[in-house]
């Protein structure tokens, strides 16, 4: 009788492995390297290796900042970093201007970006003869301004120069100097809140102001998911399950504190960008990473207006994405 019982709770055991959700954690975690900017969107990121969810998923998770898109392309494309997190705009890029065989593989933001400018600018046509700062000039949010700009009958390099800095922290220094008739940016939080705090303006939220829009979101070589596929599904369903613990208030404390720390923050600016941002629907941290269509359908229909590419016709979205390693890891994970 013995015998049979701890048989029947060994084939139990056998079972509960065949069949529990993926992805068990490896005994040894296999290392991912990712790039992404330094913002606030990057809370479901602290708190997940907070927590240790990316260990307990099986991965070592090495996180590096980048300055500028250009850089983050770069390492992407020659295979420095695995895996890239920023404005999805950027994965276009790489496959439209760099041929680059690059896949989209969830959302993450809606960007949080806000069009600000310097305390002389009192309307948006004051922007005339001025300078707008931006990442890249060919890429994601730089776009977003100048589509506003231009409904206000302002069109760029004609009405207005643009300057080059890279990430938010340049952008907001750079608007704060006035150098260079530097006059208007695009800022995301913390960074906004602090800026609006030195006397910068904000002249509105970019998904209030242009729509649906698919900010930040998570992609790679097309190569590197079909080599890695396990291992990305396991860092999808942590990213994931990382994000219900960055939306849920009950960690509100240990989510404010760790912005300011890792961004060097005040505590009190944290806080701000916690309640006023990254929990705010359609502008903070989208639930559960999903892709907006939609909203990626915006992103591709700037890139065709402002830079004139597929003659100024934008191609279908779903070209440009993959969602089965979203999917799968989604399903392995507990339903909300």
């Amino acid at each position: 009788m013995r015998y049979a019982i701890d048989r029947r709770r060994a084939l139990v055991g056998v079972s509960a492995a065949l069949f529990a959700p993926f992805p068990l954690a490896a005994q040894t975690p296999q290392r991912m390297k990712l790039n992404t900017f330094p913002n606030a969107t990057n809370l479901a990121l602290y708190l997940g290796e907070a927590r240790g969810v990316f260990t307990r998923h099986g991965i070592q998770l090495d996180v590096e900042f980048t300055q500028n898109s250009e850089d983050q392309r770069r390492k992407l494309g020659t295979g420095e970093v695995d895996l890239a997190y920023s404005a999805i705009d950027n994965a276009i890029a790489m496959v439209e201007l760099a041929k680059q065989d690059v896949v989209i593989l969830s959302g993450g933001d809606t960007s949080m970006m806000e069009l600000m400018v310097r305390p002389e600018i009192s309307k948006l046509e004051d922007m005339r003869g001025k300078t707008l700062v931006v990442d890249r000039a060919n890429t994601a949010y730089g776009f977003l301004a100048m589509k506003i700009l231009k409904e206000r009958g302002l069109i760029a390099r004609r009405d207005y120069a643009l300057k080059e800095v890279g990430a938010t922290v340049a952008r907001v220094d750079a608007m704060l100097s006035g150098a260079d008739n530097v006059a208007a940016g695009m800022l995301n939080p913390p960074f906004s809140f602090g800026a609006k705090d030195k006397g910068l303006k904000s002249f509105g939220r970019a998904v209030d102001l242009i729509g649906a829009y698919q900010g930040g979101g998570f992609f790679a070589l097309r190569s590197w998911t079909a080599r890695n596929g396990p291992l990305l599904r396991s860092f999808l369903a942590a990213y994931i399950e990382a994000t219900r613990l960055a939306l849920d208030p009950a960690n509100r404390t240990e989510g404010v504190a760790l912005l300011a720390t890792k961004l060097k923050q005040a505590p009190a600016l944290a806080a701000r960008t916690y309640d006023e941002a990254l929990l705010q629907p359609r502008f903070g941290i989208v639930p559960d990473a999903r892709l907006d269509l939609a909203g990626l359908k915006t992103v591709l229909a700037l890139r065709a207006e402002l830079e004139g590419q597929w003659g100024g016709v934008a191609p279908p979205a779903e070209r440009y994405i993959d969602t089965s390693f979203y999917d799968e890891a989604l399903k392995s994970l507990p339903s909300r």
